[in-house]
Formats: C-alpha cells, structure tokens, sequence
C-alpha cells in the first residue's frame, strides 16, 4: 500500500504546476484565435480571394500575441515556480510553496504587484512572434493542402478536413517553437531566478547562455517541445475548425 501512495506521489510530481498552465491555456486559446480571426477579417476586408495575405495574418497573429501574452506572463511565473520547487538544491523546503494561490500571493508579497509580471517582455516576445510563425504556416500549408480540391464541385470529406487541420496545425506549431524555443528559454530562468536583482532581458540571458553552451544551449529541451507541439497544436486547430462549423461561422 506504501509503495502505491509512494508512486502515486512521484507520478503527481510530473504535474507540478499543471493547474495554473491549464487556466492559462484555456483563455489562450480562446482568446488567441478569436483575435486572430477578428483582427485578419478586418484587415482582409471583403474578398473572395483566400489565398492567404501577409500583411494580414502577420500583424493579426502577433497582435493576438502580445494580447495574451499579459494573461500567459503571470500563469506561467506560477507554474515555472511550481516545477522547479521539487528540487531541494533549487528551491529549499522552507521556502516552498503549497499550491498555485499560494505561490501567487507570495510573490506579489516579495517582489510587489509587478513582480507577478517578471518575464512579461520575454513572454510577449515569445507570443507576438510565435504566433506570427505558427498563424502563417497553417495558413499556408491548410491552402497549398486544399489547392489540389480548388476545382472539384463536391466539398471534401470531414476526414480530408481534419486530416489537413492535424497537418496544417502540427506543422505550424513545429515552426512556431522552432522559432521562439531560445526565448523561452530565457523567459523560463528570468520568471525563476532566486536572485531578486536577476535581469530581466531576455537578450541579455540569452547572451549569457551562448557564452557558457552555445546554439544548443540555447534551444534546451527542443526535443520534447518539437514533439509536444504537433499533436497539441493539431489538436487546437481541429477543435477551432470543428468548433466554426458547429456555429454555423464561416471561413473566409
């Protein structure tokens, strides 16, 4: 029974600061694309032409971007803060936090209100271009997957949808993280960094990183998140497509 509880406890340790990455992104998504799909419908105008436009995917992805990059900045402190607190070197037991909430007011009570928003330029950074990258793959490939069906009368299946929806998202969010890993990276040791007077400019950290390990330290884990990425953003972009179409909304 103690070997259970025991598995259980290292098994829940995985999920260290899941809750407050789960909540943020929920309003991610949701925001993120209804953003995105606003801003570019005003930017388009009326047109019959869906060959994707640059200069209306780009600002409206990094627009979305920067948007919720106010609502990630403090989810993402939290839950940084969560997973490194497993290990006793980085964080020591006293200091500890016992949940989300938790970690949350101590840091404002520590580092005050702003202190929450610790990697706030590194976490815009990383969504204004990321979603400019990620926005602009999908768009491309979903068009170039659909052209090959341009003259056929009958619209394609719902399975050569989805199919072209896992394809044209995963896709894009390889390119998306591909792109933005390194500030990651250093958004992730500025939100976690014990010293108080650490700097916060991604640039900066990033500097220091290449100095110590090179390229490769500075896509760390590149990996795990490349792998990650295409299942999770197919599964978005199937759900977002899936979700117009029950709602009667079309797309342009």
């Amino acid at each position: 029974m103690f070997s259970v509880y025991l598995y259980f406890h290292q098994v829940r340790g995985l999920y260290c600061g899941a809750t407050p990455s789960f909540v943020g992104m929920a309003f991610e998504s949701s925001l993120a694309f209804g953003i995105y799909s606003q801003t570019k419908q005003l930017l388009q105008g009326e047109t019959h032409n869906d060959k994707p436009r640059p200069l209306a995917i780009v600002p409206s992805a990094a627009f979305a971007g920067a948007v919720i990059s106010f609502i990630l900045c403090p989810s993402e402190l939290v839950k940084c803060r969560m997973q490194v607190q497993g290990t006793d070197y980085l964080v020591p037991s006293s200091s500890r936090y016992s949940g989300p909430l938790d970690c949350a007011l101590k840091t404002v009570k520590t580092d005050g209100l702003t202190g929450i928003f610790r990697g706030g330029v590194a976490t815009l950074l990383r969504e204004s271009i990321g979603n400019a990258v990620f926005f602009s793959t999908y768009e491309y490939v979903r068009y170039y997957m659909h052209l090959p069906m341009r003259n056929v009368s009958t619209d394609p299946s719902h399975f050569i949808d989805a199919g072209i929806g896992i394809v044209s998202g995963g896709l894009g969010g390889i390119a998306c993280w591909s792109a933005v890993l390194p500030i990651d990276v250093a958004k992730t040791i500025i939100q976690t960094a014990a010293d108080g007077n650490h700097t916060r400019n991604p640039f900066r950290v990033l500097e220091s990183i290449y100095r110590r390990s090179g390229v490769r330290g500075c896509y760390t884990g590149l990996g795990p998140t490349i792998v990650r990425a295409f299942p999770a953003n197919a599964a978005a972009i199937v759900t977002w497509e899936l979700a117009m179409k029950i709602l009667g909304i079309k797309r342009e």
